[in-house]
């Protein structure tokens, strides 16, 4: 692992860019002279790690005593995409402004991105773990399909929070009864193109014996700040 810059921001967070290989990442810390618990976060579907409602998520929970990483894996962000990934997304931009059905198409797109991104994910995981100022145990925070794999690979996991926005494929639907962490899955009651009643499902499916249902009116990027709250006591609970 490469560090290629460092700044220290407003709010006493440490925001250091690193490469993994061919992997670009990004890594916040606090001020702290303690090892510090990592959370792992990921965005929905290949979004870059640069969003900036994950720079914003991510900056909070660093700011409260944890560090925060997260990468562009494979096709993802600022990386190539091949060009199957490049017809995939014309496709699904095409069938749903004519209104057709997306499925097949999701699941063409997402399940190779989900086998391509975990290896990745494991690989910094582990560069992650060997910094001095990092210690365990480990969470995730946020894309639901990644999340499940990663959960069932992944044994350092001990806790997670997912997104309940975005296409799961078939594959990680079957897998979350496998799951068995501590879940906290955030469903926003409104959103636009993930089918309610289809995430209600997936937490049903989700073997664990501790998993928690925040539902809040509204559409997909429409979660309320608030939920960073009560996540970061979710994270306190079995993290610290």
């Amino acid at each position: 692992m490469q560090f290629t810059s460092e700044l220290r921001l407003d709010d006493g967070v440490f925001e250091r860019e690193f490469t993994l290989g061919e992997i670009p990442g990004t890594l916040w810390t606090p001020e702290s002279a303690a090892p510090t618990p990592l959370v792992l976060m990921a965005h929905n579907n290949g979004l870059p790690k640069a969003d900036s409602r994950l720079v914003a998520r991510a900056r909070y929970t660093a700011a409260r005593g944890y560090a925060v990483a997260t990468i562009d894996a494979a096709g993802c962000g600022a990386r190539p995409r091949s060009a199957a990934d490049e017809q995939a997304r014309a496709d699904l931009r095409r069938a749903m402004q004519a209104g057709e059905p997306v499925d097949e198409i999701f699941e063409s797109f997402i399940g190779p991105l989900v086998e391509k991104a975990v290896p990745e994910w494991r690989t910094t995981l582990d560069a992650l773990l060997a910094l001095p100022e990092i210690d365990g145990p480990v969470g995730y925070s946020g894309w639901t399909a990644l999340g499940i794999r990663l959960a069932v690979a992944e044994p350092r996991i001990a806790a997670a929070g997912f997104f309940a926005g975005g296409y799961v494929p078939r594959a990680q639907r079957e897998e979350a009864r496998q799951v068995t962490i501590p879940l906290l899955f955030l469903l926003q009651w409104d959103d636009e193109g993930n089918p309610r009643q289809r995430a209600l499902d997936l937490f049903d499916a989700f073997g664990t014996k501790e998993k928690t249902l925040h539902a809040n009116l509204g559409g997909h990027t429409g979660t309320p700040w608030f939920e960073l709250e009560d996540g970061g006591r979710f994270l306190g609970r079995h993290l610290k």
